[in-house]
């Protein structure tokens, strides 16, 4: 962030930036500070009292800065400490103005005497010297050693204990709250768990004067955590402590001059509505309206991001008298930023009314947003369907939301379109089941025809993630004579993304029609995906062929999809290489030893020949993942001795994969092996001319088998 001066900073936050295009007028003034300082501690009731700064400054820029401020002045050298103070070697201490370092020392004094940083040690405690140099780093120039300090706020709470951390400690935070924003951003999340560090709940309300400026700064996240630690504090307060200190916070947030706090505002009215007296919860209905109702758009779009969660704690007559007409009027806004945010609070307020509400007062305006003429909007709607179906039931739906889906799945727009893709399962699990079945073929599936060959290929992969899904809605004669065909069309879809969202629900339609109508149907489709240019489509496949395999049994996995598998091992990309390998071990898994022996372990061992190094590697591989598989007499009989001629090889990667191999295969094989065979390979590869099959044969040798 801009560590600049103070002074460029006012304002920052408030509808825009505002920059001064020369020195600020009270450069031109004689300031003089105390010389004795502020005194003994960080605040004396009647000597010099706590600066209030008004609430229309912003939450860098205070009177404090005029003294302790980092950075109001000309520099390290003139003025009161890292600008106005007494200069960089007068006593101030590492360029903190004089004020600031009495604070420090006399927070430090909380935690026992003589134990500020500059303290010899003799009469102090030593112990406790860490928590000096933290106070005293809070105020360091190093961003760093700041950040560090607030994060550990509550060892220095701890330290100063209650009463001085109230007294002190928190002034003093909210007087110098000026900062980057990722120390403010730490401060609001430790001000969250201060309440124990305070007294507990009876002085929680000791908290908000820090979270309330914090509420106010320019960042969004830093106001966002101030914001949730108030919420969180709120919760500590007696209904007495509420209504004294954090309704009025709220209210000041709410008229607030800047957007920034009235944002922040509208996330706290939830909170301290439901335990209000009902005078009170009349006034904060009416600060909520007066944010709806805002003239800034942020702030409207902040009330229309809350309005829901508001809804729900509100009484049902002023649900209907009240947030209803806002919710209209958001839905209505000129900014679609407000409007789209009013349909999530529309899921909210619709769950709490009755059916007759919900067509009178709500399902007009519901209406309109799916027919909005921003895009927007409309993807909002599309976005939240399943929802705003769950809460306004089975009927509402039939008349109303299934025939805006039908608008919404053939849009204008295609983010509209894919929304609307992505929603097709969960509407059709949701509706009735008497009827669903007519409803899907009749209402639904000629629209989700059309975009199987929609020209956007996110639409196409939106609808091909979930449309193997409607399979065990419909069940198999629907799914044989309706589906399949446009499964068939989507696996022979140019996007690859499209055919890889087919390829991994293909359990789904496995479960509704049998293994063998699925090899008839789709098999041929899916071995061509096999020889796929794409190598992640084809890495798809290898994934769910172990899957394929256990259904279509041993004599159709070796008819139709072995000699697949096979030529997977010398794909020329690795990750296919190393699928495919794994791929053969979970085979085995599934057909047995025998099968193996028989049918792969030949194979594989062949490739120990072949002219390119890369193959030969990957039968090392191979044996590497077959063994423990294939188990000890496998191992010892046919893949040993390919292990111990592949040592000899030409290629200095395949002999230190050798030498690994022995190290992966030794545990399985047994005594006599591993002395009489093993080790005067690994021996003979440890004097090897290249020193990373020397490392790895000694590594072997250097590590029993377990």
């Amino acid at each position: 962030m801009n560590p600049c001066p103070c002074f460029f900073r006012l304002g920052k936050g408030r509808r825009g930036s505002v920059r001064f295009l020369s020195p600020p007028f009270f450069w031109s003034l004689d300031l003089q500070l105390p010389q004795g300082g502020l005194g003994g501690s960080l605040y004396e009731p009647g000597r010099h009292p706590a600066p209030t700064p008004p609430r229309s400054w912003s939450a860098g820029f205070s009177p404090a800065c005029l003294g302790a401020g980092r950075g109001q002045g000309a520099g390290r050298g003139q003025g009161a400490g890292r600008g106005q103070g007494a200069g960089r070697g007068q006593g101030a201490g590492r360029g903190r103005a004089a004020a600031t370092g009495r604070r420090r020392k006399n927070m430090a004094g909380a935690a026992g005497p003589g134990i500020g940083p500059g303290a010899a040690g003799g009469d102090g405690d030593d112990s406790l010297y860490p928590i000096a140099v933290l106070i005293d780093e809070l105020r360091n120039e190093d961003v760093q050693l700041r950040l560090n300090s607030i994060k550990k706020l509550s060892t220095i709470a701890l330290a100063l204990g209650v009463e001085r951390t109230r007294t002190e400690l928190l002034p003093f935070l909210t007087d110098t709250i000026y900062d980057e924003d990722e120390v403010l951003l730490a401060l609001a999340e430790q001000l969250g768990n201060f309440t124990g560090l305070v007294g507990g709940p009876d002085f929680a309300h000791c908290l908000l004067p820090p979270l309330e400026s914090l509420a106010t700064v320019e960042e969004t996240v830093v106001r966002d955590k101030a914001v949730e630690s108030l919420r969180q504090i709120s919760q500590e307060h007696t209904p007495v402590a509420l209504e004294a200190h954090f309704v009025p916070l709220v209210k000041r947030l709410a008229s607030g001059d800047w957007f920034t706090s009235r944002t922040s505002a509208c996330g706290l009215f939830s909170v301290c509505y439901p335990r209000a007296s009902n005078a009170l919860k009349a006034e904060i209905r009416q600060c909520f309206r007066s944010l709806c109702t805002d003239d800034t758009p942020m702030v409207r779009r902040a009330a229309a991001s809350k309005l829901g969660e508001f809804a729900k704690v509100l009484e049902l007559d002023s649900v209907k008298s009240e947030i209803v007409p806002l919710f209209t009027n958001l839905a209505s806004d000129e900014q679609d930023s407000v409007r789209l945010l009013a349909v999530e609070a529309c899921v909210s307020i619709a769950q709490l009314l009755s059916q007759d509400d919900l067509e009178a007062l709500v399902m007009p305006t519901l209406r309109q947003a799916a027919e909005d003429k921003s895009w927007r909007v409309r993807y909002m709607v599309a976005d939240k369907f399943s929802e705003l179906q769950k809460a306004v039931g089975p009927k509402i739906t039939l008349s109303d939301l299934i025939p805006a889906f039908q608008n919404l799945l053939k849009d204008c727009e295609a983010e509209v379109r894919a929304a609307a893709a992505h929603k097709v399962k969960e509407l059709c699990e949701n509706l009735p089941i008497e009827g669903r079945e007519t409803i899907i073929m009749n209402q639904i599936l000629p629209y989700i025809k059309e975009l199987v060959s929609d020209t956007n290929q996110h639409v196409k992969s939106a609808l091909a993630s979930v449309i193997m899904g409607l399979s065990t809605i419909l069940g198999k004669e629907n799914t044989i004579e309706h589906l399949l065909p446009l499964f068939l069309a989507q696996l022979k879809d140019e996007c690859p993304e499209v055919r890889l969202n087919i390829i991994s629900n293909l359990d789904c339609v496995n479960e509704v029609i049998g293994i063998r109508q699925l090899s008839q149907s789709l098999l041929p489709a899916i071995v061509e995906l096999a020889e796929d240019a794409k190598w992640r489509v084809r890495l798809a496949i290898i994934e769910y062929m172990p899957l394929l395999a256990g259904q279509l049994g041993v004599e159709f996995f070796d008819e139709k999809l072995n000699s697949l598998c096979m030529a997977w091992l010398v794909d020329h990309v690795y990750a296919i290489r190393e699928a495919a390998t794994s791929n053969l071990m979970k085979l085995v898994q599934k057909f047995g030893t025998e099968w193996a022996q028989n049918t792969i372990v030949p194979k594989v061992l062949v490739m120990a020949n072949d002219p390119n190094y890369l193959h030969r590697m990957t039968t090392l591989f191979c044996i590497n993942a077959l063994s423990e598989a294939c188990g000890q007499e496998i191992t010892t009989k046919q893949m040993l001795p390919i292990v111990l001629k592949m040592a000899g090889d030409q290629v200095a990667n395949v002999r230190f994969n050798v030498a690994k191999s022995l190290q992966k295969i030794g545990p399985i094989l047994d005594t006599e092996a591993l002395q009489e065979e093993v080790k005067p390979v690994l021996q003979k590869l440890g004097q090897d001319e290249d020193m990373d099959v020397k490392y790895f044969a000694q590594e072997a040798i250097s590590v029993p088998p377990s």
